[in-house]
Parts: structure tokens; C-alpha cells; sequence
């Protein structure tokens, strides 16, 4: 079987540093590799993106290769003949498959079945590449590597999924602050406790959550495929919007995340995402070199 990345938990501790400083290296112009001249990159896109199109795609070509953009109509995933079938045909033509979707399990079904790697660009279980490229936003931001307290308020979805996933593999205070209603899944929650690498805690008290905290971070209330339940969801999470009185009790220099795209006045307020705590727009940025440094990883780099 390849080498995939379908969770953050497929790479160990070292690994993940690994992944950090190729992609520092990378960012820098220290090292400018072509690992992928004359290779595919097949992208398949269950959901509609602008980061994760455009970042894979701009860092396919400055690896050397090409990207193919396929679409759910073109090839059906699992509807015209089986993941299995598709994945072998697959890995017949491209070099790695990057796939956007819906179902988690269709990613860990081509995983299983492809003989070239799979990247998970997004499901709605988890959202890998964007927290490696987090955490590594946070890196450039700080002097220290590990045992931040990292505050998520809001929707408990696939973005806290995969912060807990991390939180099993570097050490970290990681606290939830959301309503009993949207916590995250609790298996994920369960397996990152169990791990006993980091302080985790789940909170419905914001103020909680957000103490003293080097990082806030929230999304959207509602994701993509969740739109139906928007109103409820403001109802229910207006207690964890990102403002000015909520960064007062974070630490004089926290950093405020987001993963985009934001509602703004929702989950987050102009002052507060347009002012000098947000690193919002760089995060955007490290999913270009992130995502370089993740396929690099996969192919053997």
C-alpha cells in the first residue's frame, strides 16, 4: 500500500517535525526540489473550494508536475464501478491522488485500494492539511514548538476533528468551547484523551475555553452540506463569536485563527479578523507550502 495521508494520526511525532521543517525549507527557497516533473496529480472535488484548488494546483505545477481537476460528474466515485476499481485504474495513470468529498470513508476506501498515495484535501470527518498548515502558521509565530493552549470555540466539526487528531501527536493544552449540542466526534475526542499527550478539555463555558490562551480559533457554525441549519446553529453558538471582549481574556499576544471562508459578524467580527492578532490571511498562504511538504512526505521526499 502507498503511502497516504488521510489523517494526521498516519504520521508519527517525528514524522509530523519532519513534514514542519521541509515545508519551512521549501517556504524559505532553502531547497526548490522537482520531484514531480513529468508526474500526475489527479484532484478529485466532491465539494466546491478556492484554498484547496488553488493551492494544490499551484503547488503541483511548482513541483514539477501537472494537476488534473476531476469533478464528481466525470468519474462517479463509487456509483459508474467501485472505489476499488477506480482506484486501481487510477494508480495506473497518476502519481498521487488528492481527493475533496463528503464521505470520509470514500477516502480511506481509496486509500486502501490505490497503489499510488491519497491526500485527504477535506472530508467532512476531518480536514488534515489545513491544521498541519495551522500549526505551522503558529510556528512562525512563536519561539517555542509545543504545549500552547489552543482555544477552538464554535461548531465542534471536522476542523476540532483534526485538532484533536494532532493533539495525540504533539503536546498541547486544547480546549473546546462549544454548546452540548455541537461537540466534536466523540471517538476522536475519546482517542485523543486516551493518547495522554495533551491536556484536552471539552467546555461550554467560552470564557473557559479561551483563558489565557496563545491561539483562538473557530470556523463556521454551519459548514458546507449544513447550510439548513444556519439559523439554528446562530441561535445556539452566538455565546462563541470571536470579538473584542472575547480576545481581552486570551493572552496580550494570542493569535486568532480561522480557516475561512468566515461569515463575518457570525463566528467572527471585521475588528477582530482584520486586526493585528489574526494570522487568518497567512494560514491561507501555508496551504500552498504545507500541502508541497505533505506530498513531498508521501512520495518519499
Amino acid at each position: 500500500m502507498a503511502r497516504s495521508f488521510v489523517e494526521i494520526t498516519d504520521l508519527t511525532a517525528d514524522e509530523i517535525w519532519e513534514v514542519f521543517d521541509l515545508c519551512k525549507k521549501m517556504k524559505s527557497g532553502e531547497i526548490a526540489p522537482k520531484p514531480f516533473d513529468g508526474k500526475t496529480v489527479g484532484c478529485i472535488f466532491h465539494k466546491a473550494s478556492l484554498r484547496t484548488r488553488i493551492s494544490f494546483e499551484t503547488g503541483i505545477y511548482q513541483l514539477g508536475g501537472q494537476s488534473l481537476y476531476i469533478t464528481e460528474k466525470e468519474i462517479e466515485l463509487g456509483k459508474r464501478e467501485s472505489i476499488h476499481d477506480a482506484a486501481k485504474v487510477l494508480s495506473r495513470y497518476l502519481s498521487t491522488i488528492m481527493i475533496r468529498t463528503f464521505d470520509h470513508q470514500d477516502v480511506l476506501d481509496l486509500a486502501k485500494y490505490a497503489d499510488v498515495p491519497i491526500v485527504n484535501g477535506l472530508t467532512d470527518l476531518t480536514h488534515p492539511c489545513q491544521i498541519m498548515g495551522d500549526y505551522f502558521t503558529l510556528l512562525e509565530n512563536k519561539e517555542k514548538r509545543d504545549d500552547f493552549k489552543i482555544a477552538y470555540v464554535g461548531d465542534g466539526n471536522n476542523i476540532t476533528n483534526s485538532w484533536l487528531n494532532l493533539a495525540s501527536r504533539i503536546p498541547m493544552k486544547f480546549y473546546i468551547g462549544t454548546a452540548a449540542e455541537t461537540g466534536p466526534d466523540k471517538a476522536i475526542l475519546k482517542k485523543a484523551q486516551d493518547a495522554g499527550i495533551s491536556e484536552i478539555k471539552l467546555t461550554t463555558d467560552p470564557d473557559e475555553a479561551v483563558a489565557d490562551a496563545d491561539v483562538i480559533y473557530t470556523d463556521v457554525w454551519a459548514s458546507m452540506g449544513q447550510k439548513n441549519q444556519a439559523d439554528e446553529k446562530a441561535r445556539i453558538l452566538k455565546a462563541y463569536q470571536i470579538n473584542s471582549e472575547m480576545l481581552k481574556k486570551a493572552k496580550s499576544d494570542c493569535l486568532v485563527m480561522h480557516c475561512l471562508p468566515a461569515e463575518r459578524g457570525k463566528e467572527i467580527t471585521d475588528e477582530v479578523m482584520d486586526g493585528p492578532h489574526s494570522v487568518v490571511f497567512d494560514e491561507a498562504e501555508n496551504r500552498l507550502h504545507i500541502q508541497k511538504a505533505l506530498m513531498l512526505h508521501c512520495m518519499g521526499g
